[in-house]
């Protein structure tokens, strides 16, 4: 414990300024998984165990896309666009078998193909870590705020995630395939006799949840090591978010997904062995004080 490091970084507006960045990286990423990953619980009521594969896979498609064209835009929408496309044949041909069994068999289902996912990595990229390398067009001098240090590519991260927040939060509340995604996760039965095709409903929110995921991926591999199981550890992370915030809810994946990345930051300065616990704290002190989370609405 090192009280008078974090003190010194509190008082002082570059540290601030730093550190905070740092946990805003942190937490944005985090937010793109997790609200993927509540999405996908509040409509199709399945806890997605293999989420975690598709932001590896996501990072994996951007760095193969970006040596072959050098174009960091067509990198993203690879990383994207590939998870969605993965997510959709998932769904379709393995999770659609096991919805409305027991959550025991879902889970075994999908931890399999966490394990079958990871080999396919090491065997068509290697057991050995990789690195994207930072796109030319980001290797530029950091801006200064306030004395602290903020690499442009940091700034497009956290827009990124922003724009995504948005998007999806209008979507979800304004659009008509919104309002029929929202009703499908209340009533299917209902919006199946009204002859909307729910098995299409599903397939696009898991799509949808795998694209994110596969966009986080895309965006992390400039700035993170790429490894077989890179997935896992975001995944767990991504847990706690969607149950600090509430599952189902993406006001709340967002909150949780920040709070938590400020606390891996300004934990790694005051409490450096026990950064991983300060999480697992503070989702006990969430649960205990509301069970249902920050935004998590009481089941009816």
């Amino acid at each position: 414990m090192d009280l008078d490091a974090l003190a010194g970084c509190l008082s002082s507006s570059a540290c601030l300024v730093t550190q905070t960045t740092s946990g805003f990286i942190i937490g944005m990423l985090l937010f793109l998984v997790a609200v993927g990953l509540t999405l996908i619980f509040g409509v199709l009521k399945v806890v997605n165990f293999s989420h975690g594969a598709f932001y590896m896979f996501g990072a994996y498609f951007a760095m193969t896309a970006y040596q072959l064209t050098g174009s960091f835009a067509l990198a993203m929408l690879a990383g994207a666009a590939g998870t969605a496309i993965l997510g959709l044949v998932f769904e379709r041909v393995f999770m659609s078998r096991v919805y409305g069994a027991d959550v025991l068999m879902q889970l075994l289902v999908c931890y399999a193909f966490v394990l079958i996912f990871d080999d396919v990595v090491r065997i068509i990229w290697g057991p050995e870590f990789k690195s994207m390398g930072m796109p030319s067009a980001f290797q530029v001098m950091p801006l200064f705020i306030a004395g602290g240090v903020v690499p442009p590519y940091y700034l497009l991260l956290i827009g990124v995630a922003l724009v995504a927040a948005i998007v999806l939060g209008i979507g979800l509340s304004r659009s008509r395939i919104g309002k029929v995604i929202r009703a499908a996760a209340h009533n299917p039965g209902m919006v199946s006799a009204l002859g909307i095709n729910t098995g299409l409903i599903y397939g696009g929110v898991f799509a949808l949840g795998g694209m994110l995921a596969g966009l986080a991926g895309a965006l992390a591999a400039p700035v993170r090591s790429l490894t077989p199981g890179m997935g896992f550890s975001v995944l767990i992370e991504s847990f706690i978010v969607t149950v600090i915030g509430g599952m189902g809810s993406i006001l709340g994946a967002l909150i949780g997904a920040l709070l938590l990345g400020l606390i891996r930051s300004f934990g790694s300065l005051g409490f450096p062995l026990f950064t991983e616990g300060l999480m697992y704290l503070f989702m006990v002190i969430v649960l205990v004080s509301k069970p249902t989370g920050l935004f998590g609405k009481e089941a009816a």
